[in-house]
């Protein structure tokens, strides 16, 4: 599947903003509240709906309603970051964890935690796996596999930076999930960090260093 780039003026002004080093956390939290929430109606715009009979204050109407649930599964810690706008809009949600920590030297992401729905649900709804920073694909990968392993079917990658290295490597093992991303970025450095990216997210997310 291609990678789809969120194109909205708004999207490119809130990426700006995250980027900044000046920009504080708790700034960079309501930012990313905003840009998530962009992305979580790009990457939905095609669920499916059923008819529904309603009677408006006027007259009876066929109206539409969401026909499946959503499974969110956010990869710990930055992932937390983009949850709540998917909670919020949607009003069948499920989510689920998985807990992936990169080594700083090797950018090798090693799995600590996992907690997903049962694979009956995870079967019957479309999973979004959410991570702001698609740099070398290998926790997004790691993740992808795991949701699959659990029962996921038809499943989505929504980050907020890709590197072209991460979308390369996501789409040759995963080629039937898309992915979705604010932003395409230019390529990685020697310590596999996104450019110009906008540095560690977590950290920046967090106040942390």
């Amino acid at each position: 599947m291609p990678l789809q780039l969120l194109e909205h003026p708004l999207g490119k002004h809130l990426i700006t903003r995250l980027r900044d080093r000046e920009t504080s956390p708790a700034l960079f939290r309501t930012l990313t509240y905003h840009l998530t929430t962009l992305l979580a109606l790009e990457a939905t715009r095609n669920l499916p709906t059923q008819s529904c009979a309603i009677e408006t204050p006027l007259e009876p109407m066929e109206g539409s309603t969401l026909d499946c649930g959503l499974v969110v599964v956010p990869i710990l810690r930055a992932g937390l970051g983009m949850l709540e706008p998917f909670v919020t809009l949607f009003p069948d949600v499920s989510v689920g964890y998985i807990g992936l920590e990169r080594d700083h030297t090797t950018a090798v992401a090693s799995a600590y935690y996992r907690k997903l729905p049962s694979e009956s649900e995870m079967q019957k709804r479309v999973t979004l796996v959410v991570d702001p920073m698609l740099a070398t694909g290998g926790s997004a990968c790691q993740a992808l596999e795991v949701v699959r392993q659990a029962g996921g079917n038809d499943v989505r990658l929504v980050c907020v930076v890709a590197a072209p290295e991460g979308v390369g490597t996501v789409q040759h093992h995963f080629p039937e999930v898309p992915i979705y991303a604010a932003a395409l970025d230019r390529q990685l450095n020697s310590k596999k960090y996104i450019l110009p990216g906008l540095g560690d997210f977590g950290d920046r997310l967090y106040g942390t260093e």
